[in-house]
């Protein structure tokens, strides 16, 4: 017969267990497979985060390239299974906006609240060292450059930090972690038959506290065809799944370098092959949240509005170039928590997207996701009723 245990005995086994799960490091997770951080409970309450966020675990983020809401949402969209079907399954955030012109300072905002200089704007050419001059409020690392130096702050790292675990899935990506070696021409400017991923979409490679610890980032920053897989089961589904089709299948060219269709076109062929694994895979069905979106509208020319008070940055006094902004685009978001056919007028942008997500795993919020006057998701956008 089994002797039973004491309760001296157990008080041992329980003080062991805590004492090795504080040993493990924070981004133990990242390297291990079969054990996930999923339905762990968040980390402590940041400050200032919503009481209306409801037990998100898993959050989708998909970009398209350089459309504005009217071509993208509007009546005879190119993408109608985006802008019809899709749409109808969620909430239209119809005042969401980009935050500069072009395209690579929307992505670096989307993940650290990191305002634009010159040199993102003119989508990094040249994949720059950012040579930092110092800091100024709210939290913005001022300079020159492209590549942020390791003290700055970005959403990845603090999800690593608290044991959430995250994945960047880049299109046409070549091998992981693949970006220009530093201070050299970016060659992934344009297209070629080859190859049409682009440097500048993928925001994860402009931090050194990424690139510099080159495991890391093949670990994280991986190709799209992985994404299959680590959908096919929840505990192999990072917390947040950040993703980017090719400069075919975003819409930024209007012809694929391949010869194929491009626009809002290729962007529906893609949608309906990849969206589907997403809604379908049991970590969306059960605490998911996806939300698609846009960098930019058509161009500063066009559409350089802004919403949220963002009048400049800390590096350029206009972030559009000739506006504050990045225009109008528009956002949807699915989810179990989101009632379908439904819209928001709540003006929102790319650092309210950033806010949001921290807010959903309780992290502090970085940059111009930082402002207490900019608004994040709430009950406007989780309006199914839900009840934990």
């Amino acid at each position: 017969m089994t002797a039973r245990r004491t309760p001296l005995l157990l008080l041992v086994a329980a003080l062991a267990a805590v004492l090795a799960f504080a040993l493990v490091p924070a981004d133990a997770a990242d390297h291990t497979s079969g054990h996930t951080t999923a339905d762990r409970p968040a980390p402590t309450a940041a400050r200032g985060v919503s009481a209306y966020v409801p037990h998100v675990r898993h959050v989708f983020v998909i970009n398209i390239e350089n459309k504005g809401y009217d071509v993208t949402w509007g009546k005879g969209s190119a993408a109608p299974y985006l802008a019809g079907t899709l749409r109808r399954k969620g909430v239209l955030l119809n005042s969401y906006y980009g935050t500069a012109h072009n395209s690579q300072g929307n992505y670096v905002a989307q993940v650290s609240g990191q305002g634009p200089n010159p040199d993102m704007q003119a989508d990094c050419q040249t994949f720059s060292t950012f040579q930092q001059t110092g800091t100024q409020a709210p939290g913005q690392a001022t300079g020159t450059g492209c590549v942020f130096p390791k003290g700055v702050k970005s959403l990845p790292t603090q999800m690593s930090h608290h044991g959430l675990r995250w994945k960047g899935y880049m299109e046409d990506m070549q091998r992981s972690c693949q970006h220009p070696a530093r201070d050299s021409r970016d060659n992934t400017q344009q297209a070629t038959p080859k190859s049409q991923y682009a440097t500048r979409h993928n925001p994860f490679v402009y931090f050194s506290s990424i690139i510099d610890r080159p495991a890391y980032c093949k670990r994280h920053v991986v190709k799209l065809g992985r994404l299959r897989d680590d959908l096919a089961h929840a505990r192999r589904t990072p917390n947040l799944v950040y993703i980017t089709p090719d400069l075919c299948h975003d819409g930024h060219d209007a012809k694929c370098a391949d010869g194929g269709p491009g626009g809002l076109k290729a962007v529906n062929a893609w949608m309906k092959r990849w969206v589907p694994k997403i809604l379908h895979s049991t970590a969306y069905k059960r605490d998911g949240v996806l939300v698609i979106t846009a960098d930019e509208s058509d161009g500063p020319q066009s559409d350089a509005t802004a919403c949220c008070g963002e009048g400049t940055s800390a590096n350029s006094p206009m972030p559009g170039i000739v506006g504050p902004g990045g225009g109008r685009i528009g956002a949807l978001v699915l989810s179990r928590y989101v009632k379908p056919n439904t819209w928001s007028t709540t003006p929102y942008n790319h650092y309210s997207l950033l806010g949001s997500i921290e807010e959903i795993f309780r992290l502090r919020k970085l940059g111009y996701a930082r402002p207490a006057g900019l608004d994040t998701f709430g009950l406007d956008v989780y309006n199914s009723g839900w009840n934990e």
